[in-house]
């Protein structure tokens, strides 16, 4: 008697992204309405729109994973949903408390922002069928990004607001070039590192215990880093220029896994903040102002810090509600303060359960780079969930406290639209790279070389003698 053992194929999981869409969508959509309740007193007349755009737009990638992705990762377009969503829902909270409505409101302009950056999303997931091609565009990324670093400089493109030349203007929209740039770069940090990483862990010179790889090797990577350091802090991007350079160091130390990395970057850290208090004086007000948030001079000069921080304190552990607190009376609550206009109407537990979700992201992100089988794979999809973790601390850490504020927006939440296009295409290029490492390999017959064109000799099996 013979038993016939049948290879174990992986499911695809998409009857479990699925539910936990509509689960998404349902939170959002029960957001929505409690923030109109507790507002005005009635359910919003524009909920069957919104419910209806949110849904199509959520399924329309769903169906696409289904088509062109069908083992991506499960739970990487349920939480970017969920997140996108509440930031909406407290964008259109702050525009019932100013009074901006329907077209006025910034609420509708980012629900444009959302339907454009779920369509570049589909647009990345139908045209790239493997993230492998990417590497064939090394150096091509890596001239896009200084060519997007460099936009907001051109005369009469760039625009400076709140003192940062970060921006272009797009006819009537602002655009930040920047949040591109980082996916670039990452890429060109993959691509190389990739080539490179086995000299720059074995090859190099000894110097105070720290091993240094030769230079010929090193110094392509660390040109364009010092390069995209230098034209961010000129900027006067001191946010981005520090994402960075967490980036650079964390895809390096993933390449070689010498820890001397993590210390050397460390070390250059501390020589950067040393120069930015003795060069820029903004960034020495930031300083003053996370020592300080409440003195009387601070207060004068800025209070927002101060109001998101006894927003968040007002809020407790359960919040006020969506609708019920006071989060307009911070500046630019809809874009950099937006957690803690969160944080205060949805309390501790609220802000606790965001910040979870971000985590579970990049967890999903790391766990692909584990999975996925080829090198370039790897520290593209470790660079891409690094990015949107140390952007969540810093934009986090600034809000509360922790570090000095830099200006930063929360990925997916805050109001803009380069931001939401940006990450977007992170989500679905972690998608893309997730479907490599979770497909099943092709069975190989015993004995037929990997690369054999031929269908006849693909049947062969060699006999051993």
């Amino acid at each position: 008697m013979t038993t016939t053992v049948e290879p174990l194929t992986p499911r695809t999981r998409r009857g479990a992204e699925l539910v936990l869409l509509l689960l998404a969508v349902a939170i959002v959509l029960v957001a929505w309405i409690t923030t109109d309740l507790n507002r005005n007193g009635t359910v919003p007349a524009n909920i069957v729109p919104v419910a209806g755009g949110f849904v199509v737009l959520a399924l329309a990638v769903h169906l696409v994973l289904r088509w062109k992705a069908a083992y991506a990762d499960p739970v990487l377009l349920p939480i970017t949903t969920v997140l996108n969503g509440l930031g909406l829902v407290m964008i259109h909270r702050l525009d019932l408390a100013r009074g901006k409505l329907g077209a006025d409101g910034d609420a509708y302009r980012q629900i444009v922002w959302t339907t454009l950056a779920v369509a570049l999303a589909v647009a990345v997931l139908f045209l790239l069928r493997d993230h492998r091609l990417l590497r064939r565009y090394t150096f091509v990324t890596m001239a896009a990004g200084f060519v997007l670093l460099l936009l907001p400089l051109v005369p009469g493109v760039g625009r400076s607001i709140n003192g940062s030349q970060i921006w272009i203007t797009i006819g009537p929209l602002n655009f930040q070039p920047g949040e591109f740039a980082k996916i670039a770069l990452a890429v060109f940090f993959a691509g190389y590192l990739v080539q490179t990483r086995d000299v720059l862990s074995l090859a190099g010179k000894k110097v105070l215990g720290f091993t240094f790889p030769r230079g010929r090797d090193l110094g392509p990577i660390l040109v364009a880093w010092v390069l995209a350091l230098l034209i961010l802090v000129f900027q006067k991007d001191l946010g981005s220029a520090l994402l960075f350079f967490g980036l650079f160091v964390a895809m390096l130390y993933v390449a070689t896994e010498r820890v001397s990395w993590i210390a050397i970057g460390l070390l250059l850290f501390a020589a950067a903040v040393a120069f930015a208090l003795s060069a820029f004086t903004h960034f020495q007000k930031r300083v003053d102002l996370w020592l300080d948030p409440f003195s009387q001079d601070n207060l004068e000069r800025s209070n927002q810090l101060a109001n998101g921080l006894w927003g968040m304190a007002s809020g407790g552990l359960t919040g006020t509600g969506l609708g019920a607190g006071r989060p307009y009376l911070t500046s630019f609550a809809e874009s950099d303060f937006i957690f803690p206009a969160l944080g205060e109407e949805l309390g501790l537990f609220g802000a606790v359960a965001i910040i979870v979700l971000y985590l579970v992201f990049c967890e999903r992100g790391i766990r692909t780079a584990l999975g996925v089988r080829d090198g370039f794979g790897k520290l593209l999809a470790i660079g891409l969930a690094f990015s949107v973790a140390f952007q969540l601390f810093i934009v986090i850490g600034g809000v509360t406290r922790v570090i000095p504020l830099t200006g930063l927006t929360t990925p997916f939440m805050s109001l803009g639209g380069s931001s939401l296009l940006a990450n977007w295409v992170i989500m679905a290029l972690l998608l893309r790279i997730s479907d490599q490492a979770r497909r099943p390999i092709p069975e190989i017959p015993v004995g037929v070389a990997v690369d054999d064109p031929s269908p006849a000799e693909a049947t062969q099996v060699v006999k051993l003698p």
